[in-house]
């Protein structure tokens, strides 16, 4: 058993106390007057838009597990290219609701979703599926690794408005390390160059390891192997693997080919 392997039903108490934790953070943030219009690290957002996007995001769960629960799974799924412009618009649509009330909406939201994750049981923690709007069909548990991405993330966003130092919580990093593969894995741009090569990726952390990343006509491949003969390894700690798949930041160190990496490094458009 692996507490800390939130794709198990072990890990289910671990991630939903974290996501608490790290909404809890977001609420702090978000409630003080003079933060409502700051800015955040997302490109022409203030906090009050960063709230309104979880909202809409937290609010299109609920729709997912509505129609998981009556057995009709829509066809097709958004898809991740187009997700940055439609999240703008959804958030942006939201502007005109007052700051109480709107963070009084998202607690609301929060505790609902909560509710909905606490109730999975083992069987339905993987075994349940739950269209996303923007991915597609997911196994539930990944609606956890979602929430979690949305509060902690988004924290580091309002943080990083502040201009003050600051940094990603080790144990929601830790949570979303292997989600970032998976993540990695469908945002590859449509123009990339998907001539093959193999490099090495090294992740700090519970949930870290060596990674052996295959990338190919077929898309992106990765298993846990020996980085040995790999023209180029790149090492992350775990919130710089997070904070890089999201766009946030340009981390990691890079052993070997510099080239290759920053092939490997530039396939992928940001969320």
């Amino acid at each position: 058993m692996n507490e800390w392997d939130a794709t198990s039903y072990a890990g289910k108490d671990t991630i939903l106390r974290v996501v608490a934790e790290e909404a809890e953070r977001l609420f702090a943030l978000a409630e003080a007057e003079e933060a409502w219009e700051a800015p955040t690290a997302c490109p022409g957002w203030t906090t009050r838009d960063v709230v309104a996007h979880i909202v809409d995001t937290t609010e299109g769960y609920f729709a997912g597990f509505d129609a998981a629960r009556g057995g009709a799974l829509p066809e097709g799924a958004y898809g991740l290219p187009g997700m940055g412009a439609r999240v703008n618009e959804q958030a942006v649509a939201l502007r005109g609701i007052p700051q109480k009330e709107l963070l009084d909406r998202l607690k609301a939201d929060f505790e609902r979703m909560r509710a909905i994750l606490r109730e999975l049981g083992e069987d339905e923690w993987a075994g349940l599926t739950v269209p996303h709007y923007y991915m597609g069909p997911l196994p539930a548990y990944f609606y956890a690794a979602g929430q979690l991405m949305d509060y902690a993330v988004h924290s580091w966003d309002i943080r990083q408005g502040t201009g003050r130092a600051h940094g990603l919580s080790g144990e929601a990093a830790d949570l979303l390390v292997p989600f970032m593969f998976v993540l990695w894995q469908s945002t590859i741009r449509r123009e990339a160059d998907l001539t093959p090569f193999e490099l090495g990726i090294r992740v700090g952390g519970v949930n870290g390891g060596d990674f052996h990343v295959s990338v190919g006509a077929d898309g992106m491949a990765y298993r846990e192997g020996s980085l040995v003969g790999l023209p180029a390894v790149i090492e992350f700690d775990a919130g710089s693997m997070v904070l890089t798949t999201f766009g946030r930041s340009n981390a990691g160190t890079v052993r070997g080919d510099l080239a290759i990496a920053d092939r490997y490094l530039n396939l992928f458009f940001r969320i």
